[in-house]
């Protein structure tokens, strides 16, 4: 049997956004419906959440920040949430991940990418899907933001947090360095080695406090995550 077609929520006010997209998500064979400002769109999401949710962070009613705070907050499943902006410096995307974001694609973008990215989000996230994720001892509830392991609390900053949430969605398959990157920063990464010191501090937090290290280096591939029990 056939898997069912893929359900899109996209909350953008501008028309000619819209019309582009539907004409983009119907040939790709989603199901697709819209909403043109954040309050309608909120409730739109939490009456039939879809599998994913395209998100313009620029909204009237409810910009798509709070919006996507509020749907964590009050979801009783976790909706894989795409932003759109056309704000590309790092303090803004971090500001989305911080919200409850998922991914984030900067306008303007290649309908193929967006799509690749929504499909890579309906695989990660399963429809019905809780907030929480558990390997081995390691707990990350992604409604909060927070991760534990042998039920105490994890200290992580953003990034490293984005870079574990990565790892434990994959899981039980590595992560390469450009995806992690790529997950991340998306098409702008900084300068300097942008995954070093963020490894190192998610090292710190997630194996240094305990006896079996869950942070593994595949060597010439990239990186997973191993389950300690």
């Amino acid at each position: 049997m056939a898997a069912p077609a893929a359900r899109i929520l996209v909350i953008e006010d501008n028309a000619l956004l819209r019309a582009q997209l539907q004409r983009l998500f119907a040939d790709a064979g989603m199901e697709v419906e819209f909403a043109s400002d954040g309050l309608a769109g909120l409730q739109m999401a939490l009456d039939a959440p879809p599998d994913v949710l395209v998100l313009d962070v620029g909204l009237p009613g409810l910009d798509g920040l709070r919006l996507c705070e509020r749907l964590r907050t009050h979801a009783d499943r976790h909706v894989p949430v795409l932003m759109l902006t056309a704000r590309d410096a790092l303090e803004d995307k971090l500001q989305g991940f911080r919200a409850g974001a998922d991914d984030y694609l900067v306008k303007p973008f290649a309908g193929a990418e967006l799509l690749a990215r929504c499909q890579a989000l309906t695989v990660r996230h399963r429809s019905g899907e809780t907030h929480v994720l558990r390997i081995g001892t390691l707990r990350i509830d992604r409604r909060q933001g927070q991760a534990a392991r042998q039920d105490r609390p994890l200290d992580l900053h953003q990034t490293a947090y984005q870079i574990l949430l990565a790892l434990a969605e994959a899981w039980p398959r590595t992560l390469t360095r450009s995806e992690l990157i790529q997950r991340l920063w998306g098409d702008a990464p900084p300068d300097s080695d942008p995954l070093r010191t963020h490894l190192y501090l998610l090292r710190q937090a997630l194996d240094k406090p305990f006896a079996t290290p869950m942070l593994k280096t595949v060597h010439g591939v990239g990186f997973r995550l191993q389950a300690d029990a």
